[in-house]
């Protein structure tokens, strides 16, 4: 029983001390998020080091990572201090539980939860400098005035005739210039007139003129 309970807390501290990364990357500064991480961090490393569990050396990796995470959001270096002091932590964090595969379980727990609480109020933290440069926030999306491809309005209604067969898909000469079109979905032959009848994008859709 006792052996389950020291576990659960393992897991809550450990889920407190992801969350509070995770909200100090969203915020940047605020140093709410920090608070949190490096007062579970402290009760953690804290409770084991007495134990005598972890040694000075890990908890010093720890705080090298701590170390490069705050670097990363003074001078953004495009993540790496950011990715290099996360896996100093999880190093550390791994061996002061013991470093098999047995933690493995209760880590993958913390970080689970730390997630779940972290998408919860995610909208209500402030951006910081480094999670806007590390989240992609705008969509490519025509009301952004964002296009895959122009399309060709001014084709609408002009005529030509097939370069080659349409099956359905095949090149056309459309007001003296070659265009890459598509049949409504019949088979137009080389050579058949055709008239455009939309265009949306890069795609010209055309028909056989009758």
């Amino acid at each position: 029983m006792e052996e389950t309970g020291a576990l659960i807390l393992q897991v809550l501290l450990l889920s407190i001390l992801f969350l509070g990364l995770l909200v100090e990357f969203k915020t940047g500064g605020l140093g709410v998020g920090a608070m949190l991480g490096l007062t579970a961090a402290g009760v953690f490393f804290g409770s084991r080091y007495v134990q005598g569990l972890v040694s000075m050396v890990q908890i010093g990796i720890f705080l090298a990572g701590v170390l490069c995470i705050v670097i990363e959001m003074l001078a953004p270096t495009v993540g790496l201090l950011a990715g290099l002091g996360v896996a100093a932590m999880l190093y550390s964090v791994v061996f002061a539980l013991g470093g098999t595969m047995n933690v493995v379980g209760s880590l993958v727990a913390a970080i689970v939860i730390a997630l779940l609480v972290f998408v919860l109020i995610v909208k209500r933290l402030p951006s910081s400098k480094l999670w806007r440069h590390l989240v992609l926030h705008d969509s490519t999306t025509t009301e952004s005035g964002y296009v895959s491809a122009e399309t060709r309005a001014e084709l609408v209604g002009c005529t030509g005739c097939a370069e080659t067969e349409l099956r359905p898909s095949g090149r056309a000469v459309v007001a003296g210039q070659p265009v890459d079109v598509v049949s409504e979905g019949a088979f137009i032959g080389k050579g058949t007139p055709i008239v455009v009848v939309s265009a949306s994008g890069s795609r010209v859709v055309v028909r056989a003129m009758n």
